[in-house]
């Protein structure tokens, strides 16, 4: 699937509506640090970043602040720099898009790469207004070029991490089994108990309900308005058995740990973090609902060249499991499941396993304008906060 996108700059009000940005970036600021219990970086020389990635001067890198860019940097950057001399400026903004944007207004672009989230409107706009670079294919390995699916490839992006809204329950409240599918979620009878899902997260929550219903994840998303009714329908079943509707990242597992919830959707790499600690969490991949975060090369950025080499270092196998270790969010690389510990391969979303029972929203879709000059993300997102207050 190729994502090409549309869109604009959102307000704070636009970013607390779409949940996306919750989930991938400030979510990862504080669940990332405990995959690290088996370390692992991958072997850098300089044989590894062949004369093709060789170079000097640096690179500056935006991403997420705090663990994530601190695990960032041992387990990629440090890696890259070793192996091809290239120095690695870090820089870090929870919201990429408007520092892009207030960038290229000043006509100075001061960052060479960002991660922008694939289904937040700015995105869309910059990449309609020129502001991503093509990405350098003849500079990644065969290995990588195999590995990265052709979806995850475009011509101005390549997926950077993906991460999910995925069941989660806690295993001391079915202690004869648990739910295996969001119909079991829905099964208030044979699974009681107090259940979550994201007052944000739409996406998450209408693709549960559909998953529910007995749709398959084949084509899922598009979120027409025929699916978008019989979620809601499914979806008002349910409504009387959730007794709090998350709406931060670490809130759905913290109130699984304290037995506030037996049961809820949840962001992937949360649940991941906790089952690291030992806690008696299960993830249920059916159903899960997947949004993706790119790295893009900024137009107009001092270093263009050497962050060609970045993204083409970052995709190869070895760096793509240091990466997934390090963030805890799977790069796009399949290959770096060789390379990944035993542990934390069952419970990763490009697990061919876990991948195939999941559902990722068609963003080409999502951003399309309809008669009314509204987008698709528009509509469904008036449909869902409608549906909340009733």
């Amino acid at each position: 699937m190729s994502f090409q996108k549309k869109g604009e700059i959102v307000s704070e009000r636009m970013s607390r509506k779409l949940q996306c940005r919750r989930v991938s970036r400030r979510s990862i600021l504080q669940s990332t640090s405990v995959l690290l219990s088996a370390p692992f970086v991958a072997k850098a020389t300089a044989a590894f970043g062949q004369e093709k990635l060789a170079g000097s001067g640096e690179v500056v890198v935006s991403s997420a602040g705090g663990s994530f860019v601190e695990n960032l940097r041992k387990y990629v950057c440090d890696p890259f720099t070793k192996a091809t001399g290239i120095r690695v400026v870090d820089a870090t903004a929870d919201n990429a898009e408007p520092q892009i944007k207030a960038m290229r207004e000043a006509g100075r672009v001061d960052w060479d790469i960002a991660m922008p989230n694939a289904y937040f409107p700015a995105y869309s706009e910059l990449q309609q207004a020129g502001a991503f670079m093509p990405i350098d294919y003849s500079l990644w390995d065969n290995e990588a070029l195999k590995g990265v699916p052709e979806s995850a490839r475009l011509t101005d992006a390549v997926l950077a991490y993906q991460n999910a809204t995925v069941l989660v329950y806690d295993e001391r409240a079915f202690p004869k089994g648990g739910p295996n599918s969001w119909a079991d979620f829905w099964n208030v009878k044979e699974f009681p108990g107090p259940r979550g899902l994201g007052v944000y997260n739409s996406i998450g929550s209408l693709a549960a309900a559909l998953a529910a219903d007995g749709s398959t994840q084949k084509g899922l998303f598009q979120l027409t308005n025929d699916k978008v009714d019989r979620a809601l329908k499914k979806l008002d079943e349910i409504k009387p058995y959730v007794t709090k509707w998350w709406m931060a990242g670490g809130e759905p597992i913290q109130l699984l740990i304290n037995r506030e919830y037996a049961l809820t959707s949840a962001p992937d790499g949360r649940a991941i973090a906790a089952i690291k600690k030992g806690i008696p969490l299960r993830m249920i991949w059916d159903g899960a609902a997947i949004v993706d975060n790119y790295w893009t090369i900024l137009k107009g950025g001092p270093n263009s060249a050497n962050a060609q080499k970045f993204i083409a270092f970052v995709n190869r196998a070895e760096i793509a499991a240091a990466f997934t270790q390090g963030t805890g969010y799977p790069g796009p690389n399949v290959n770096q499941l060789r390379h990944l510990p035993a542990e934390l391969t069952p419970l990763i979303s490009i697990n061919p396993d876990n991948a195939a029972k999941t559902a990722r929203c068609d963003v080409a879709w999502w951003f399309a304008k309809r008669p009314d000059g509204k987008t698709n993300a528009d509509h469904v997102q008036e449909r869902w906060l409608a549906w909340r207050t009733q």
